[in-house]
């Protein structure tokens, strides 16, 4: 079967809530979409929301990669090679993971539809359902209370709480949210780079009996080392993200063993090709997989959904990305009930179109 067409669009998505993190306070986000439609009719979707302060690229450029002649060689091409297709691409569109990522989900949705199973399926299932986090953004101690209490109602039971801009009021939302809810959730911390050694020590120590279950990137990529002082009982909870871009940081890391789980988002690694190459490095150095994201569309956040329960070490997701999202392209793809997670069985990635 040949692809026909190929259409790439961006749309501005509103958040239904801003939220701030340690870098900087969000309200809506640009999504950028690519459809490839075989020659019967079928069409996959990709989708990409690259963070261009991690990765150096943005929407706009990944909009406009998708615009380029190069592109137009997919035309034509049979669907049942995707896979080599998605190689010639990302050699084109080197260190460019969001432009990688728009064509890498579009072609395994068009394939999954083709061939009639879901995208997970032909790689391999190991995974029937998880508990995804919920993320509350840098707030005071009450409103982050609100936050959980509006979670705790919807049937979540895994918090990811920002935190980064002050330590000791990290601690203290994170030993209040213990206090009020006790063990309903388990509570992950995500500092997006803004502690240094000694906050993090101080964070650690005021909430060593929270039982956090992972600390995600508490210190910038440029003094990552200074995790090496820390004890391996708690490097084995820290979680590499904005460190974590691609298969060759993700071997360093594993070399470096400063830390014992690796969030893989598709918007750093180029798409399911990309996040599996991440996650062939990380099992046999046994590093826990946490599949993250960005703001996203229903496309992406379900493509890395498939890829996380093809991979036997997944442990976490954290796919809450179109959760906040006021509107979307697409409806389908997953279902969320009593805060667990999994794909609705639908060939491809189950994505119906208009949301």
């Amino acid at each position: 079967m040949k692809i026909k067409s190929l259409k790439a669009y961006k749309k501005n998505l509103a958040l239904q809530k801003p939220y701030t993190i340690a870098r900087e306070t969000i309200s809506d986000v640009e999504n950028v979409f690519f459809e490839i439609t075989l020659e019967n009719g079928m069409t996959g979707i990709g989708a990409a929301n690259p963070a261009p302060e991690v990765v150096g690229e943005s929407p706009a450029q990944t909009f406009q990669n998708l615009q380029s002649d190069f592109i137009q060689f997919l035309v034509g091409k049979d669907i049942r090679y995707f896979l080599h297709h998605i190689y010639l691409c990302r050699e084109h569109f080197k260190n460019l993971p969001g432009t990688q990522a728009c064509i890498d989900i579009a072609l395994h949705d068009a394939f999954g539809q083709f061939i009639g199973i879901p995208v997970v399926d032909f790689y391999g299932r190991h995974h029937k359902k998880m508990l995804t986090s919920v993320t509350i953004g840098i707030k005071d101690a009450n409103e982050t209370m609100e936050e959980a209490h509006d979670y705790y109602a919807r049937g979540f039971r895994v918090l990811k709480v920002k935190t980064g801009l002050d330590a000791e009021l990290d601690a203290e939302r994170i030993i209040k949210l213990k206090e009020k809810f006790g063990d309903h959730f388990a509570i992950r911390v995500d500092a997006n780079t803004g502690y240094d050694l000694s906050q993090l020590k101080l964070f650690l120590d005021k909430t060593k009996h929270s039982n956090i279950e992972l600390i995600e990137q508490p210190l910038s990529p440029a003094i990552d080392k200074d995790l090496l002082q820390l004890p391996p009982p708690i490097r084995s909870i820290l979680a590499a993200d904005e460190s974590l871009k691609n298969a060759y940081a993700a071997l360093q890391l594993a070399q470096q063993q400063l830390y014992g789980i690796f969030n893989i988002k598709l918007m750093k690694c180029g798409g399911i090709s990309g996040a599996f190459e991440i996650a062939a490095v990380a099992k046999p150095a046994s590093i826990q997989l946490f599949w993250g994201c960005n703001d996203e569309s229903i496309v992406s956040i379900t493509a890395a959904l498939h890829a996380a329960f093809a991979c036997p070490h997944t442990k976490y997701l954290d796919l809450d990305g179109s959760l906040d999202l006021a509107e979307d392209v697409v409806y389908g793809g997953f279902i969320i009930e009593d805060g667990y997670m999994y794909p609705n069985d639908k060939p491809g990635l189950g994505l119906d179109a208009g949301y």
